[in-house]
């Protein structure tokens, strides 16, 4: 058996990736593999048990090796390659897509959405303004979530403009994000204080 899950919702594919592997399963990171690794994943047993319970994440990154899946796709196995995104115009994803299941896991809409965007946008000039309205959605969204939508209409807004308050923008991001993931403090106190900082980078 091989499937391939891709989207945003990974709570959601992880919970079908339990269901379908169970508990106990090899992860395999598929950015570090070479193609002639892929006999012993696809095809090789164990001396424990003739059938293996594997978990590939972001093969598709790793071009070289995503290429040759369609010569494995009848794999003795139970292998599910978890992806974030996959390009439906590359020559694999056409030779597998009638061969072997591909789920997709996309995040609900959220009708929050347009705010979001409009707090940042309010946060460009006027940071206090921006963390007041704030106020009115903590309680409905997920810090992780919004944040991730203001990171990614900063990275838009660089995409347009490539100019110098665009990269200082993006790097204060980055700050946040790694103060996320290494610290303590909540994480909506990050966010505050970025859209309070945010006026004074954009007005240089």
């Amino acid at each position: 058996m091989l499937k391939i899950f891709t989207g945003e919702n990974r709570v959601q594919a992880n919970a079908e990736i339990s269901k379908i592997l169970g508990s106990d399963y090899e992860v395999i990171d598929g950015v570090n593999l070479v193609p002639s690794d892929l006999p012993s994943i696809f095809m090789g047993g164990t001396l424990f048990a003739n059938t293996r319970n594997i978990l590939i994440r972001d093969l598709s990154e790793n071009k070289p090796v995503f290429e040759k899946l369609p010569d494995y796709i009848d794999t003795p196995h139970n292998i599910i390659i978890l992806e974030l995104k996959l390009d439906k115009r590359s020559t694999t994803y056409k030779a597998i897509k009638d061969k072997i299941t591909i789920q997709e896991f996309a995040m609900p809409k959220d009708p929050n959405m347009r705010l979001v965007f409009d707090i940042y946008k309010i946060a460009k000039t006027d940071g206090k303004k921006a963390v007041q309205a704030l106020s009115n959605l903590k309680s409905l969204e997920d810090p992780i979530m919004f944040f991730g939508l203001i990171a990614s209409q900063a990275i838009k807004d660089y995409s347009l403009r490539q100019g110098t308050k665009e990269k200082m923008v993006l790097k204060e991001l980055a700050k946040v994000d790694l103060q996320m993931k290494s610290t303590q403090i909540d994480p909506w106190l990050l966010i505050e204080s970025f859209l309070l900082r945010l006026s004074t980078i954009t007005k240089k």
